[in-house]
């Protein structure tokens, strides 16, 4: 069942060996969930990517990307869904934040993207290593 609404995470500030893809894709996915008749939310820190355009997502919040600013996000917005992938490094270690936080659970919301499982087990070392 399609989302009414999905929070997508930015990748944050420019880091050397992680910069504009990102950036491109989470346009293009808040391009993309629009054109889908899904209300898009995003959050980013940086003000200086395109995706920060007021004009390309439904609610915009430069905001830092930490588990307190996330929880009071989806609290006044509501979202049905997360989408974290696309926010590179940043957004994959926050969506594994939130899960242990309990977030995802309190608020009922859909994980888009890579399984929460396949995260943890790609960041982990010893749980990559018995996964081969």
């Amino acid at each position: 069942m399609k989302p009414k609404s999905v929070l997508i995470i930015g990748s944050g500030p420019i880091v050397i060996g992680q910069a504009a893809e990102f950036d491109y894709a989470g346009t293009q996915a808040c391009k993309a969930v629009r054109e889908e008749g899904v209300r898009s939310i995003l959050v980013n820190s940086n003000p200086t990517t395109i995706m920060t355009d007021l004009d390309i997502a439904d609610a915009v919040y430069i905001e830092p990307i930490s588990v307190p600013v996330i929880e009071r996000i989806i609290q006044r917005e509501r979202p049905e869904a997360i989408l974290p992938t696309l926010g590179g490094q940043t957004g994959l270690n926050m969506a594994v934040a939130l899960s242990e936080a309990g977030i995802i659970e309190k608020y009922g919301l859909r994980l888009l993207g890579t399984p929460l499982e396949a995260i943890k087990r790609a960041e982990d070392r010893e749980l990559f290593r018995d996964m081969l």
